[in-house]
């Protein structure tokens, strides 16, 4: 039986995030985080979302991000605060540690998938760049 060419695409995919998430959790656990503590710390390297959008970037729950806040606050990454456009409304931003932890974690991961990024030539790594950005917008 001869795969086709999405059976062969979706093959790279998937092994290709077995690479990436192991590089994460592997990341992640050498700063004492889990894998999504990581995550938020990325996210919130460049915004400081209210609790529901944070939830949704993250693809989680709104309680189960209430959790995760909460232990992050407790160690002194991130913090709560009230947001200047609605007074109802609770964003979260990281704190200096958060951020230089993140930073930090983001360097290491962009050294982990280098021998992932320097097996593509420049000229194809700004279309592969392209076509995942393409494919992840029509999520």
């Amino acid at each position: 039986m001869t795969d086709s060419p999405d059976d062969a695409l979706v093959d790279a995919l998937v092994q290709t995030s077995f690479v990436v998430t192991g590089a994460l959790t592997r990341i992640a656990a050498e700063r004492d985080l889990s894998l999504t503590q990581l995550r938020m710390l990325g996210v919130l390297r460049d915004r400081r979302p209210r609790m529901a959008q944070l939830a949704a970037l993250l693809g989680l729950d709104k309680s189960t991000v209430s959790g995760l806040v909460e232990r992050a606050e407790r160690r002194g990454l991130v913090r709560r605060v009230p947001s200047a456009d609605d007074a109802r409304a609770v964003e979260v931003e990281a704190t200096a540690e958060g951020l230089a932890l993140a930073r930090a974690g983001a360097a290491d991961v962009r050294s982990a998938l280098q021998p992932l990024l320097g097996a593509v030539d420049a000229e194809r790594r700004s279309a592969l760049t392209a076509e995942l950005e393409r494919m992840l917008s029509g999520r």
